[in-house]
């Protein structure tokens, strides 16, 4: 299942390659056009940077739930159902790919990165850290996506649900300190899943203040991760009950 939803990915090549270089675009947009008007402590790229990292997850959604939403409208997921095989290894397979394509972008916003000027000073086991925060995190919102993949009724609706996913960056540190938003919104920006996970990976990367981010970073990514599984599977349920 997970060869397969590589190579559909694959050879969907507008749709890969437009979830591989739209977070360097939006990382070049926010660098070059916005990054001289935002005050931030050192350089705007190294501040930037985990933010454009957390996007590439909400675009990496966008596909996965339109895959699943696909696999169901045409008729794939009754095929695979008269097979010998895991009830969930379809789910399993399209989360596997995500995840594997969600990291493939990651790598490429960080050696653009570098390329424009972003250092870094973390170690080897800050980056080892990092990465572990970026998989977990990624493997929830891959989970989210299925969920939604499951419970849209087209593909269309379903990349429409992962618009939610794509918007909570941009309300979170992700671009701009969350001390310069007007206080009914730093509330929200300070309290969603996004702003953690970003303020532990600046923390690691470049070594900014964490504000024992950490824990809350992990427990939102594992709560996440729970719920999109445990709403996948009941979905699934659903939608393939005979």
């Amino acid at each position: 299942m997970f060869r397969r939803a590589v190579r559909h990915t694959v050879r969907s090549r507008d749709t890969l390659l437009i979830s591989l270089l739209l977070p360097v675009l939006i990382m070049l947009l926010f660098v070059y056009v916005f990054g001289g008007a935002i005050q931030v402590d050192g350089p705007y790229i190294d501040y930037v940077i985990p933010g454009i990292i957390l996007l590439c997850t909400g675009f990496g959604a966008s596909i996965t739930a339109t895959a699943v939403a696909t696999d169901l409208r045409t008729g794939a997921v009754d095929r695979f159902r008269t097979l010998p095989i895991f009830r969930q290894a379809l789910l399993a397979g399209h989360v596997g790919e995500g995840v594997v394509r969600n990291m493939i972008a990651v790598a490429i916003v960080l050696v653009v990165g570098v390329i424009l000027g972003f250092r870094s000073s973390a170690g080897f086991f800050a980056w080892l850290a990092a990465g572990a925060v970026i998989v977990l995190f990624v493997h929830a919102i891959t989970w989210l996506a299925v969920a939604l993949g499951l419970l849209a009724q087209n593909p269309e609706a379903a990349g429409g649900f992962t618009y939610a996913i794509m918007f909570i960056p941009y309300i979170s540190s992700a671009f701009v300190p969350t001390d310069s938003m007007p206080s009914w919104l730093r509330g929200f920006a300070e309290h969603q899943p996004a702003t953690p996970v970003i303020d532990t990976l600046r923390s690691l990367l470049v070594g900014a203040e964490s504000r024992n981010s950490a824990g809350l970073a992990v427990a939102w990514s594992v709560g996440l991760a729970v719920v999109g599984y445990v709403c996948a599977a009941g979905l699934f349920a659903r939608r393939t009950r005979a």
